[in-house]
């Protein structure tokens, strides 16, 4: 193994002492939050760790810059900001990458030429939105009267965001809020903070006036629930868990803020007998494999029709065994890395265990891969029935549970026998039939003959217990934003 010598400005990032952003201040915090690579089991750094008082701070600072440069600027320059802002992630997209691999472990080439260059165009597609946000005059019935509306920021966004795909989910959630006007106050995931704080300071670089990002890692259980309940929040962001999400809706009532949630899944993945075997084979084994396994829209329930069964299972079991898995910042660029810290492996794993206790039967790997690091090798579990547990609960790794249906109707039923409502999809030739499955299933974004697709211009959200509100396109700004009704007599 040959690892990466890591880039000199990562280095002197990570041997720096990475205070809070707040304003154009870093501040320290007397406490400190290990910052753990997976790859090695080992500490990376250490960042400040926020409290309830800095999250205050924090949102005095956004408050002000609402009141003051950043209020007043034009629609125009904002736009500006937010695409210099993209200019600058793409041109240090091998330190968002480094970063990345290190605390969260993903290959370095999938975080620098694919998350970090998708953050880019996302920045880059609400750079467009600020000139474009707009009321109406609306031809009422009142003789004598005018009404129109105007389209204003919601205010101080707390914005909350996992540790699955740092760069890329904190660009879903700022890029809009931005672009509509508001100001945040960021809690990254604890586990990843790593380029959330370097972000804020490339928005100081690029010109974003001080107050407008303001970057408070911390725990959930502290930091977290300071700002979901903050009485000067106007809204909150988050992505995460079902549980947490539940959590957030509870501290919200104070000042009944507004609240948008991107939560758990359990995608079901249909592959019809009549589908295009091996596209419908290759995309729905990286429909789960992508980013190790570790995403909401995992399609982690694959119904395969029982006439094409084995043969599919015998496909995915050879895809599974021939991946490569290494640390992040290995020279090899491996398919995979491992999972995001002890705890989540130790979780993953004994998941699989329940499954084998229940019935299921593991046709590729189905343990710990190595003895350095949070490994866990590649999965493929069929003989899976619904009321298993891995049929069931959301795992969150790189373990894959294949059942079995006879016909369409069953299987569409089946599918929607889920709590969550993130995404579905499936594989078939049959127009008539992937209409019906557009219609049928029941998740916030459906994938026909394709998986993961996403687009800064296409909204994105849940159903169920998968959350609401949508990310994404023109939905993401009317998040973002409230309008007001103004009457003229």
């Amino acid at each position: 193994m040959k690892l990466l010598e890591p880039h000199r400005d990562v280095s002197a990032f990570l041997a720096t002492s990475q205070g809070l952003r707040i304003a154009d201040a870093r501040v320290e915090t007397g406490a400190l939050l290990d910052v753990i690579d997976p790859s090695f089991d080992t500490l990376a750094t250490q960042v400040a760790m926020g409290s309830a008082e800095h999250i205050d701070e924090a949102v005095s600072a956004a408050r002000q810059a609402l009141a003051g440069p950043w209020g007043s600027m034009t629609a125009h320059d904002r736009g500006q900001l937010l695409w210099r802002l993209a200019d600058a992630i793409e041109a240090n997209k091998q330190i968002f990458g480094e970063l990345d691999a290190i605390d969260n472990g993903k290959p370095m080439h999938v975080a620098r030429d694919v998350d970090a260059v998708y953050s880019a165009r996302h920045f880059r597609y609400f750079a467009g939105w600020p000139s474009k946000i707009e009321g109406k005059t609306i031809p009422v019935s009142s003789p004598g009267k005018m009404n129109l509306t105007k389209v204003e920021p919601v205010g101080v966004c707390g914005l909350i965001t996992p540790w699955n795909y740092p760069t890329l989910m904190v660009a879903w959630k700022l890029a809009p809020a931005l672009a509509a006007g508001n100001t945040v106050v960021l809690k990254p995931a604890e586990q990843t903070p790593l380029t959330a704080l370097y972000l804020a300071d490339l928005a100081l670089q690029v010109g974003f006036p001080p107050g407008v990002l303001n970057v408070v890692p911390g725990l959930g259980r502290d930091a977290g629930a300071a700002l979901a309940s903050h009485p000067g929040v106007d809204k909150v962001g988050f992505t995460g868990s079902t549980e947490t999400g539940r959590r957030i809706v509870e501290s919200s009532v104070g000042n009944l803020k507004k609240v948008s949630l991107e939560l758990g899944g359990k995608a079901a993945n249909i592959l019809f007998a009549d589908a295009d075997l091996d596209k419908a084979g290759a995309g729905s084994f990286w429909a789960l494999f992508g980013n190790n396994g570790q995403s909401c829209t995992a399609g982690a329930r694959l119904f395969v029709q029982r006439s094409v069964r084995d043969q599919v299972v015998e496909r995915l079991a050879e895809m599974a065994k021939a991946l490569s898995v290494g640390p992040g910042m290995d020279a090899a660029a491996h398919d995979l890395g491992p999972v995001i810290s002890r705890p989540q492996m130790d979780k993953v794993l004994g998941y699989i265990n329940a499954g084998q206790a229940q019935g299921g039967e593991i046709v590729a790997g189905g343990g710990q891969q190595g003895e350095t690091g949070y490994f866990v090798s590649p999965t493929v579990m069929h003989s899976v029935t619904d009321d298993m547990t891995v049929a069931r609960e959301e795992i969150f790794g790189p373990v894959l549970c294949v059942l079995d249906f006879d016909d369409e109707d069953e299987a569409i039923a089946r599918a929607n026998d889920t709590d969550f409502g993130l995404a579905a999809g499936g594989w078939t030739r049959d127009l008539d039939r992937a209409m019906r499955l557009s219609s049928q299933l029941k998740a916030g974004t459906l994938w026909i003959n394709t998986w993961g697709d996403t687009d800064a211009a296409s909204p994105f959200g849940g159903m169920k217990q998968s959350g609401y509100g949508r990310e994404m396109g023109e939905e993401a700004i009317a998040l973002y934003s409230q309008t007001k009704s103004v009457w003229f007599g």
